[in-house]
């Protein structure tokens, strides 16, 4: 059995979205148990044989500071929800809730792997080849190293290896040209790492990559820092709504569109699937000594059980293992490099 721990009061709408995800989570996998965390008076209506409830007194708000949530609402449901994975009760967690807490809380209470300075989230945005590029860190370091960047590349390669059965996926480095001389220091720092890496057979380094990259598909994986991510994550959901609301418009302006929408249904409706980033939601928390996932705070029903079947896939396919074996390698690779060669494409032109 998985054991999954649920904040079910974190995020914009709390239990009213998590449990009824749960209910219908529960009912499609028999092998998971929910541990529910919560106020009391929130979670007592909710029954089922393979789930428990356990009571917190508190909940941190999607605005709350960093002290707040971390110093002092310390039987918060993020809180127990990830004690949990602490203690060997569950093999993973989920929480729709306030993004920094989260990160801040799960740092605190799980402790970062050997190697990793900071953790960094990864999630999923649709391309254009049919499947889902990954895209790491999506906000949790704004300023990174060309380090960072490249323990971000071994996480998100143990991520998408566990995920999608591919043992060698692309990593691209996003950039703002493909050239080996553009970037900040720090891009071409970092390129010159995971370039060496690639050499070494760490890593299966594609190149640079531009954001057009990302949807395309041209990397399976494309490392950043976190504003940037963020931007990203952000603009493509806005596109795929505004796509799909265009379509909307256009095909009820009058009889003749209707019946053109009517033929192009299956198309449309194929469209819409693909781009509905509600499948896509739940951002995996990487280099923690334990599984953590991220909801979007705005979350429904339907996005929130996209979001645990996450957590259930890495759990299952023991993604935490995986990780750890990637970034040991890359431990001992960084080590390895003489500092002064890592600067030498940064003074090249």
């Amino acid at each position: 059995m998985i054991t999954i721990a649920v904040d079910c009061m974190g995020g914009d709408h709390g239990s009213v979205v998590t449990l009824p995800a749960c209910q219908k989570f529960l009912d499609r996998y028999p092998d998971v148990e929910l541990l529910l965390v919560g106020l009391p008076e929130a979670l007592s209506a909710f029954s089922h044989a393979r789930a428990k409830i356990i009571a917190a007194t508190e909940v941190v708000g999607m605005d709350d500071p960093l002290e707040v949530a971390l110093r002092r609402k310390k039987d918060s449901s993020m809180r127990v929800a990830i004690q949990q994975v602490k203690d060997g009760a569950a093999h993973a967690a989920v929480s729709a809730g306030n993004t920094a807490a989260l990160m801040a809380i799960s740092r605190y209470l799980l402790k970062t792997l050997d190697g990793i300075d900071r953790p960094a989230i990864a999630g999923q945005i649709p391309n254009a080849k049919g499947g889902a590029t990954t895209v790491l860190d999506m906000g949790a370091n704004v300023d990174c190293s060309a380090e960072h960047l490249l323990q971000f590349a071994m996480m998100g390669s143990a991520l998408v290896s566990v995920l999608s059965g591919n043992d060698n996926p692309t990593v691209g480095l996003l950039n703002i040209g493909e050239e080996a001389i553009k970037g900040n220091e720090v891009i071409k720092k970092a390129g010159e790492l995971l370039r060496s890496a690639s050499k070494s057979g760490e890593i299966n380094f594609y190149g640079n990559v531009e954001g057009n990259d990302i949807f395309k598909g041209t990397a399976d994986i494309v490392v950043c820092d976190g504003f940037v991510g963020n931007v990203a994550l952000k603009a493509s959901e806005g596109l795929a709504t505004m796509i799909v609301n265009f379509l909307k418009i256009e095909f009820s302006r009058n009889i003749f569109t209707k019946m053109a929408a009517i033929a192009a249904y299956p198309i449309i409706s194929a469209l819409k699937k693909r781009m509905d980033h509600r499948r896509y939601n739940g951002g995996a928390l990487l280099g923690l000594r334990g599984l953590v996932f991220k909801s979007h705070g705005s979350a429904d029903e339907l996005a929130f059980q996209f979001a645990l079947t996450r957590a259930y896939d890495a759990a299952r396919n023991n993604l935490l293992d995986r990780v750890q074996v990637r970034i040991a390698k890359a431990a001992n690779f960084v080590a390895a490099i003489p500092p002064s060669s890592t600067v030498s494409l940064a003074n090249s032109d």
